[in-house]
């Protein structure tokens, strides 16, 4: 396209594209040691478009068999009483809220971080399509009450929601960014003085917590053109006491045992292993694979518990809804590795004695030809994370079936 035809067309785009880097910020994005041949490059290789043919993976993603499979049978349960949970101190100085698919409220030391927030009900550039909410946000975006710092992780949809960006714009967060990201924020009107933007292994300190962005392996890209020009990141969130890590959308690499020698060990991980196919194995982890990183992170299977992110909230790819969660459960288990498990809304801390692991999602999930696996005896070496057969409750009708996105 000449620039001259970008340039007409410009006005056209919708909002929720956001805006190109250009000026000091395109600038630094070149003198980075992480950009080459015009794009962000990932730590190890990675293919960023669907491996195979478009035509073999609708015939997958739209087989009726599956479809069935991949939203829930009735309601998905919501923790009712997330607000007054919230009113309270956590007790240990570590909380974490999972509030649906990567995002996460952290309280820290007596901070409040908000990592990849989307309360929106679509993630999608447009309101009317687009991958739909499979339950709604535990509670409303307003009732959160201050947020000290607001993390995103990378610039797809599922992460950084325009809806939210607006909202929070008009407070006085702080908002800690790859770099490049920040010309999507600003264009929606969040002042730069509120922009931390981060290379990878830069660091940044927010109201007494240091935040630092940690390599991923992923890609970025809100518009039709998607130059690679925003980074994704990992981030690890260090406050006096305690430290946390959340792994944004990434394949798995190397390189977690780096950022765990480096930054960790930590108090708690929250590792995406939600939407994976065979179609993009490079770009995001299937739940054995989110378990392995969380222990090279960790250094092994003690220490802090993982939180699987990046799942239930969205149809976003060709596995099962429950899926996820149930690979997580049993990876946990092979691991003697501890799994935290919370339905959405479901504030718990991490550092206490016990921990959420029911298996929450089965209640309303299509059960498998030959039924649900057998909970791990409680006193077995392996059984970090034992569970019983059910947990959860709700019915009514899934939601309709969305366009994949990743």
């Amino acid at each position: 396209m000449s620039r001259s035809l970008s340039s007409g067309l410009r006005p056209l785009r919708p909002a929720a594209f956001g805006a190109d880097p250009a000026g000091e910020r395109l600038a630094r994005i070149r003198r980075s040691p992480n950009f080459a041949d015009g794009s962000f490059q990932n730590p190890v290789g990675a293919r960023t478009r669907p491996a195979g043919s478009m035509i073999e993976f609708a015939k997958v993603f739209f087989a009726k068999e599956g479809r069935v499979r991949r939203a829930p049978t009735g309601t998905v349960p919501v923790h009712s009483t997330t607000l007054a949970d919230l009113a309270k101190p956590p007790a240990s100085g570590l909380r974490l809220t999972w509030m649906g698919h990567s995002s996460v409220l952290a309280e820290i030391d007596g901070r409040r971080v908000l990592l990849d927030p989307v309360w929106g009900e679509r993630c999608s550039p447009f309101s009317f399509a687009g991958p739909k909410r499979l339950h709604p946000v535990p509670l409303p975006l307003a009732a959160l009450g201050p947020v000290d710092v607001v993390v995103i992780s990378h610039d797809h949809y599922d992460h950084l929601d325009l809806p939210t960006i607006l909202a929070l714009a008009d407070t006085d967060t702080v908002f800690a960014v790859p770099l490049g990201v920040g010309a999507h924020l600003e264009h929606w009107g969040v002042p730069a003085d509120r922009l931390r933007e981060l290379d990878w292994n830069e660091s940044t300190k927010v109201a007494g917590l240091t935040l630092t962005a940690t390599p991923a392996r992923h890609f970025c890209g809100r518009g039709l053109r998607n130059e690679q020009h925003t980074l994704w990141a990992s981030w690890v969130v260090a406050g006096p006491e305690h430290r946390v890590y959340h792994s944004g959308d990434t394949g798995y690499f190397p390189g977690f045992k780096d950022i765990g020698e480096e930054h960790g060990p930590f108090d708690a991980t929250m590792i995406q292993i939600g939407a994976y196919s065979d179609f993009w194995p490079d770009i995001h982890m299937r739940p054995e694979e989110g378990m392995r990183a969380h222990l090279d992170l960790q250094g092994g299977p003690g220490g802090g518990p993982m939180l699987p992110i990046h799942w239930g909230t969205f149809n976003l790819a060709p596995h099962p809804w429950s899926e996820p969660g149930e690979g997580t459960l049993a990876a946990g288990q092979r691991a003697g590795a501890k799994v935290a498990l919370p339905c959405p809304g479901e504030p718990f801390e991490p550092t206490a004695e016990t921990l959420p692991v029911q298996p929450w999602w089965r209640a309303i999930a299509t059960q498998p030809a030959e039924g649900w696996p057998a909970a791990e005896p409680a006193d077995r070496p392996d059984a970090g994370t034992a569970a019983g057969n059910g947990a959860g409750a709700g019915a009514g009708s899934g939601e309709q079936e969305a366009v994949p996105a990743v």
